[in-house]
């Protein structure tokens, strides 16, 4: 798609201006107030709309392999491009989990054929991610964004010792699911007041903090790049914040609905269920307090789609997890910059910039590099309806949230992965 975008507010280096950009070969050839025509460019008019680099996920859920009922990748990145993603990484709870470069093959070849943006997936740290015995991790290094045993946490000690170790050696990242599976005794929604009053078995905080704690320690000792997935307690992002005032290399992710809702909001619907659950509104502000003096490094989906007869099963039995890479963007705007808690440029940073510098992928808004980039309406106001969604996940806790700020179009290499009809 060789074109000029023209007159649209556009993030570079850290600030938006007023710019024009010209595109050819999938590349941002140049940024410049008035642009002159090129031949061969159609010039299309984006007064009154905001140009910012591609989001980036590092923690998304495509199911393909082995769970086609609930995502694939061609309809996963599909949402994410709706969403203005144009970056994400898959995580490997699949089947085959991808912990031989034979078993990841089977979801790269997927990548290759189906995807709509850029996917890059994880290896996991452990085979079949049963923490006993480390996978092939130097054959898949080249090929993923890191490794992780998402959806689980590794129990033992030494088996995730020797996991950082040798993502260390390779020069990789370890993203951690933290849980202490002792601590689970069957619950499944915070164990708060909400649980208690009506009658639910709560999940401790504990269960997710006191992992990080031994994780810490071992990523000091290793030397590791350590991220930690999802973090929901208060207790999470202080053990953080210390960790980085030592110097251990570490950073962190927390969700949309993390920072926005807590177990006080919660109804007795699949789509509130996830892991880790919706916490204590202590816990949400101080995430919220971390996000904003940057001990949470990036804000992520952990998006996770099922289909509707594992969602429609209440609290107690429905399946953990819920969408969220087409509300994300909004929910962050809506929430924290149309209210004054951060500027645009903040949520780009985090929705972009941060996940890409510590993970190395995506590109930057500049001249030179591929015109991988979103273009968001910031005024528009929108009302979240799954029925619209291009997941084939319909289940999130904002649904019929009035939101602003929606996705236009998404370009990858400078190609449409996404364009609103009209």
């Amino acid at each position: 798609m060789d074109c000029i975008l023209r007159n649209a507010s556009v993030y570079r280096s850290g600030a938006f201006e007023q710019l024009d950009l010209l595109i050819r070969g999938g590349v941002i050839k140049r940024m410049a107030p008035q642009l002159p025509a090129e031949e061969g460019c159609a010039d299309v008019d984006m007064e009154g709309l905001c140009v910012v680099p591609g989001l980036v996920d590092v923690h998304v859920h495509f199911r393909e392999p082995g769970f086609l009922q609930k995502e694939s990748i061609a309809s996963g990145s599909a949402a994410a491009a709706h969403g203005g993603y144009t970056t994400v990484c898959t995580m490997p709870n699949l089947n085959p989990t991808p912990d031989t470069l034979e078993h990841l093959e089977v979801q790269l070849k997927a990548i290759r054929e189906t995807a709509k943006i850029r996917v890059v997936p994880y290896g996991t740290i452990t085979m079949k991610e049963q923490g006993v015995k480390r996978s092939d991790m130097e054959d898949m290094a080249p090929f993923v964004a890191g490794f992780s045993d998402d959806g689980r946490g590794v129990q033992h000690d030494d088996m995730m010792r020797e996991g950082m170790a040798e993502a260390r050696r390779l020069g990789k990242i370890i993203a951690a699911h933290c849980e202490i599976n002792d601590l689970l005794k069957g619950g499944y929604i915070h164990d708060g007041e909400y649980a208690r009053a009506h009658g639910h078995r709560g999940i401790c905080s504990e269960s997710e903090w006191g992992q990080i704690a031994r994780d810490v320690e071992l990523a000091r000792e290793t030397g590791v790049k350590y991220h930690v997935c999802h973090i929901s307690t208060k207790e999470s992002v202080d053990i953080i914040r210390r960790a980085k005032a030592e110097g251990v290399d570490i950073t962190c992710e927390t969700g949309p609905h993390y920072l926005v809702f807590c177990d006080a909001d919660l109804q007795e619907h699949g789509r509130w269920k996830m892991n880790p659950p919706l916490r204590a509104a202590e816990d949400r502000d101080a995430l919220i307090a971390g996000i904003l003096d940057g001990t949470v490094d990036m804000i992520a989906t952990d998006h996770a789609p099922h289909e509707a007869d594992t969602k429609e099963r209440g609290l107690e039995k429905s399946a953990m997890g819920v969408v969220g890479l087409e509300t994300a963007f909004a929910v962050m705007y809506t929430h924290f910059v149309k209210t004054g808690r951060m500027s645009l440029a903040d949520l780009v940073a985090l929705m972009s910039e941060k996940p890409r510098a510590r993970f190395g992928l995506g590109t930057p808004l500049e001249e030179g590099q591929p015109a991988d980039l979103a273009v968001f309406d910031l005024e528009r106001e929108w009302t979240v309806d799954p029925t619209c969604f291009l997941s084939q996940g319909k289940y999130t806790p904002f649904d019929g949230m009035k939101l602003f700020g929606q996705c236009v179009l998404t370009l990858v290499g400078g190609e449409i992965a996404w364009q609103e009809s009209k």
